[in-house]
């Protein structure tokens, strides 16, 4: 049987059911992330995220990395 676990989303604290015995249709398997990006996450949540807050955060780090790359070019004008 597969194992499904009823969990809030610790970045938003909205329900959502987490299907971790069946990951291939766990909603989190449609989002696709790259390592740095589930790094970036990992490092400031440890449970899983809703759908939509792993999408937030995905947006979040490509904002942040952004702005590093324009800092880093500004300083070396």
């Amino acid at each position: 049987m597969c194992k499904h676990e009823q969990k809030n989303c610790p970045r938003c604290g909205e329900g959502f059911e987490c299907k971790v015995g069946d990951i291939a249709h766990c909603q989190c398997s449609s989002i696709h992330l790259s390592e740095a990006e589930t790094k970036y996450i990992s490092d400031k949540y440890t449970d899983c995220l809703c759908a939509a807050c792993m999408i937030a955060s995905k947006s979040e780090y490509s904002v942040l990395q952004s702005k590093l790359q324009l800092k880093i070019f500004l300083q070396g004008r």
